[in-house]
């Protein structure tokens, strides 16, 4: 029996691989907080989707607005039905979907892990981990996907390095976190899954407690602050995180890339300008297509709306990184723009806590791969090359590429 994954209350039909729903532009112009219906909530159906950088940014930092998880609508429903939504307060450790003063004490213990100083002096092991992943990929006879072939092996490797998870578990934790983040299971995948996960997560944490490492997750775990529950339902946030994101981001930023020579050559003759690259290509692409969300905890007043105490507000990310208002030009990826005001990775305390070691991630990973292989380019049409247009980060399938 086929599932066909049930589209999400937000515009996500693209006529361009690397541009949102162009109803986000009319949206923002005429209607930047405009009403939508969910079909599955906890509580109230009727809420509002926004637009416009400026309204986004001030609801991330309202805190008046929640993001618990047994508050908010979905905006995306699973491709099953979902009777009786009655959703949990998030498990003990899983920050995210969490408010103060829950998230700040998990938060507190992780920042002091992703400082912009602990990543600057993580990159040399970082760079060592992609000049590895490189020469395994110069030996293979193209085409190839870049995919599998390169970029899923960098974030595998660099997950192993930061956190101290046993490599030999990543595969299977990412095979597992794939299928759930594509949200294009059946029901009894969905249990699988959800099942095969928790049960790797928690064999995983059982022998990090066993075994004392000097590694993220070993580090935490010696505070003593922390049960075995909340360190596994870290490392679902942390781990799924890094797996669903980064390479996405690295698989969709090299495509671009290759289809904007103009903007590439401009990098290659300045290479300075690669900081200021990933910052554009965070803003042109924003994978998290299908924004951000939060709940009123009391009727709140933003952009002439009233958001009525109970409703979800979606927060467009993608529309609010090309809102004119904020970005000139925002429809064209100029890789000499200086802005670091997008919000791809959010804003706001529940802002991606990640973020210094993407960044890292793919300044180094794009600059490399580049320089390695000059000729690098697309082994098949741009209309060929297969998207996840249906999924939590949008990205690509498989990037299929050739050198010679």
């Amino acid at each position: 029996m086929a599932f066909e994954p049930k589209p999400p209350v937000i515009p996500t039909t693209r006529t361009c691989p690397f541009d949102p729903d162009p109803e986000y532009i009319r949206l923002r112009e005429k209607d930047p907080i405009s009403p939508v219906t969910f079909n599955v909530a906890p509580g109230r159906k009727d809420g509002w989707l926004a637009t416009r950088h400026e309204d986004v940014r001030k609801i991330m930092a309202d805190a008046r607005f929640s993001h618990r998880a047994d508050l908010l609508a979905l905006v995306s429903q699973p491709p099953f039905e979902v009777e009786n939504y009655d959703p949990k307060p998030s498990p003990p450790g899983s920050f995210v979907r969490m408010d103060a003063p829950e998230h700040t004490r998990y938060r507190r213990l992780l920042t002091g892990f992703f400082t912009v100083r602990r990543i600057q002096q993580y990159e040399p092991t970082l760079a060592g981990i992609i000049d590895g992943c490189l020469d395994e990929l110069e030996a293979l006879e193209p085409p190839v996907d870049l995919l599998t072939a390169f970029i899923k092996k960098v974030v595998y490797r660099s997950v192993h390095s930061v956190m101290g998870v046993p490599e030999s578990d990543i595969a299977e934790l990412d095979e597992h976190f794939s299928v759930l983040m594509g949200l294009q299971y059946s029901l009894e995948e969905f249990i699988h899954h959800n099942g095969a996960l928790d049960a790797t997560l928690e064999r995983i944490v059982q022998y990090l407690f066993d075994n004392p490492s000097d590694k993220l997750l070993g580090q935490l775990i010696a505070t003593g602050e922390l049960t075995q529950e909340e360190v596994t339902n870290i490392c679902w946030i942390t781990i799924g995180g890094a797996l669903d994101t980064t390479p996405n981001m690295l698989g969709l930023g090299t495509f671009a890339l290759l289809e904007h020579p103009e903007q590439l050559a401009k990098v290659r003759a300045r290479p300075e300008l690669m900081e200021r690259a990933v910052e554009e290509l965070l803003r042109y692409l924003t994978i998290s297509h299908l924004g951000a969300s939060r709940v009123a905890l009391e009727d709140v007043e933003i952009g002439g709306r009233t958001i009525e105490a109970g409703q979800t507000v979606v927060l467009s990310l993608p529309a609010a990184n090309r809102d004119p208002e904020q970005f000139e030009r925002p429809e064209e990826f100029d890789v000499t723009r200086p802005s670091r005001r997008h919000v791809a990775f959010g804003f706001g305390i529940h802002q991606c806590l990640g973020q210094h070691l993407a960044r890292a991630t793919l300044r180094i990973g794009f600059q490399k791969l580049f320089d390695r292989f000059p000729g690098l380019r697309l082994a098949v049409p741009a209309d060929e090359v297969p998207l996840r247009s249906i999924a939590m980060h949008y990205g690509v399938q498989e990037l299929p590429v050739t050198w010679r």
